[in-house]
């Protein structure tokens, strides 16, 4: 029997790849001559990089470019391993990760140390970018993102504009002559799971604002710079962005792609699966385990476990997720290509427990799950 294991992270106790790695653990207690495949995964936000890394033996490249706050910062862009593709993760710089809860204020974030990762990408002569979307601090249009890219913003007195979302307010005109030339023989594929548009009660600064810090009368204001901003890029570019699907990615950041170049949007996991060629590892296993943190009714949409499902189902082939946590709704996975989820919790406890016990629990229930399937195999062969 040969088996995939191709499990998102469990955020906050175990990464993607150790996850794998329990659930090995736990199989082979039962199954010890099965061949074993392992991939790390992600949907286009943190753990992008290293997924498409080590699936495809590529390297990092370290850069110094701006933090979120506009501080100097060492992050990473990643190369695949026949050298063809670069990736980049928004998180790296821009993400809230880089940020303690106290210092996150969306007015004043910027998304311009992406851009100068895209610059550098472009400097090592690549020409082919996937880009993951996800987790970001900002709320600033991803006009940091085109300012390091060679757009430039103007007040009214003629002053280059400040990054940050709060400056948009400001914004007077648009100068896209000095755009890196590049960009335009350049594949630029973004990996996005939000179909926000830019505004109103579904736009980016009403549901993203919150959780980057913003207060009410902040999304007010972000809110407003956001529509200015979008009013001048119709002025000054013809493109009409606003209510497109997506434009209220990553705090606008979206908006900003979409504006600025020609960028391709999939849904993360799809995006990243044809890069790691996962449709051809589904052509020869028998069976498939995914997984992530927590799963409910939103994992149905498009995440990790039923992005994995669709793709092995299009092979036929049975789907078993394990999750940290099941929450209401979770049976709506069903309907999407999972033939049964387990959830790792052993036993009632608080959430500093579970993070805690998170490593032997996932090998406890693999192991547990294991089980089943000899159940099943015995019943097969017995009929």
């Amino acid at each position: 029997m040969k088996i995939a294991l191709i499990c998102d992270s469990f955020k906050e106790s175990l990464s993607s790849l150790e996850v794998s790695r329990e659930v090995e653990r736990g199989f082979r207690t039962i199954f010890p001559a099965a061949e074993y495949v392992s991939f790390p995964i992600a949907d286009g936000g943190e753990g992008t990089i290293q997924a498409l890394v080590e699936a495809t033996q590529g390297r990092l490249v370290k850069q110094k470019v701006s933090g979120v706050l506009g501080q100097p910062v060492t992050a990473s862009f990643g190369v695949t391993g026949d050298n063809k593709t670069a990736v980049i993760d928004m998180a790296e710089t821009a993400g809230l990760g880089t940020l303690p809860p106290q210092k996150r204020n969306p007015l004043c974030t910027t998304t311009y140390g992406v851009g100068e990762l895209v610059r550098a990408a472009l400097d090592h002569g690549y020409r082919h970018i996937v880009l993951g979307l996800g987790g970001s601090a900002t709320n600033d249009g991803g006009a940091g993102f085109a300012q390091a890219l060679g757009v430039k913003f103007y007040q009214r007195d003629g002053r280059m504009l400040p990054v940050g979302g709060a400056a948009l307010a400001d914004l007077d005109h648009i100068d896209m002559s000095g755009l890196d030339e590049r960009l335009k023989e350049t594949q630029l594929d973004c990996a996005c799971d939000v179909t926000n548009p830019l505004l109103g009660p579904s736009g980016a600064s009403h549901v993203f604002g919150p959780q980057k810090g913003a207060s009410a009368s902040d999304i007010e204001r972000l809110e407003a710079g956001l529509r200015h901003y979008a009013q001048l890029i119709e002025r000054d570019t013809g493109r009409q962005i606003a209510e497109r699907s997506g434009a209220g990615a990553a705090g606008g950041f979206g908006a900003g792609l979409m504006s600025f170049t020609d960028a391709h949007f999939q849904p993360g996991i799809d995006l990243i699966a044809k890069q790691m060629k996962l449709d051809d590892v589904f052509k020869t296993v028998d069976l498939v385990i995914t997984g992530e943190g927590s799963l409910d009714r939103q994992t149905a949409s498009g995440k990790v476990p039923v992005g994995i499902a669709r793709l092995a189902k299009a092979h036929g082939k049975p789907v078993i997720a394990l999750a940290g946590g099941v929450k209401v709704g979770a049976e709506a996975v069903y309907d999407e290509g999972i033939d049964a989820f387990f959830p790792a919790v052993q036993r009632p406890c608080s959430l500093e427990e579970a993070l805690k016990e998170a490593r032997e629990n996932v090998r406890r229930s693999a192991e547990n799950i294991a089980r089943t399937v000899r159940v099943g195999q015995a019943l097969a062969a017995s009929c």
